[in-house]
């Protein structure tokens, strides 16, 4: 942390991705994305719906099938996909906010930080639910979502919109992900990064990315940040 400077510095916003981060939404998704792509003749693990999280649905798609069929798909075939995967999605139960996110948030709003959020999901089941889930906490104007970007992560334009959104350079700000893609993004975006590990995947991964510090749950970020921020 020293070497980052981050003990000398407070930062005037926080970027949080949503799935797995936000809302435990990550093994409904993993779900979806196994039982929808093996109905399209493509195989993906539930595990590897974590490695590519954050990721557009479209892009995703159109790289497995590059992998596994060795020619390309249209926007529109891929799109057919994914709606597939987003139906299987909507038919899971509610997911629930992740533990101790929303005190942690309620901590960062007291240093006076703005809150922003970036994330590479379209799925309006789950954005419509964040200003409501979080009053006084998440605004709609400040949030990225896929349909805000060209290029979604692991590409650092969706953190670059979030720094635009809450008035911020990369050095005043801090993501908090939990993807190795969402990392790699907010790394290439020169924004000091946390990493939570809410799934299965090695911390290992996470720090290959180029983590500043990996934890595993949001108790041990809402320490963290005590120890350096509380006043």
């Amino acid at each position: 942390m020293i070497s980052n400077g981050f003990r000398t510095f407070t930062p005037k916003a926080v970027l949080f991705d949503m799935d797995g981060v936000i809302f435990d939404s990550m093994p409904n998704h993993a779900r979806s994305w196994h039982k929808a792509m093996k109905q399209c003749g493509i195989e993906m693990t539930e595990d590897e719906a974590y490695e590519y999280e954050g990721m557009r649905g479209v892009e995703t798609i159109k790289m497995k099938a590059r992998q596994q069929w060795g020619r390309d798909i249209s926007d529109e075939e891929a799109q057919r996909m994914y709606d597939l995967k987003t139906q299987y999605f909507a038919a899971c139960p509610p997911t629930e906010k992740m533990a101790g996110v929303e005190s942690l948030m309620k901590k960062i709003k007291d240093c006076n930080c703005i809150i922003g959020v970036v994330t590479g999901s379209g799925q309006h089941t789950l954005l419509d639910r964040l200003e409501q889930s979080f009053p006084g906490l998440l605004k709609k104007e400040l949030m990225v979502t896929s349909m805000d970007v060209k290029r979604g992560k692991p590409n650092p334009e969706p953190y670059l919109a979030g720094l635009q959104k809450v008035g911020a350079e990369p050095w005043e700000a801090i993501v908090i992900e939990n993807a190795p893609l969402g990392v790699r993004a907010a790394v290439a975006a020169h924004i000091f990064t946390i990493a939570v590990n809410t799934g299965p995947l090695p911390d290992q991964l996470l720090y290959d990315e180029g983590a500043d510090i990996v934890l595993k749950n949001m108790a041990e970020v809402q320490h963290l940040w005590n120890q350096l921020f509380s006043k």
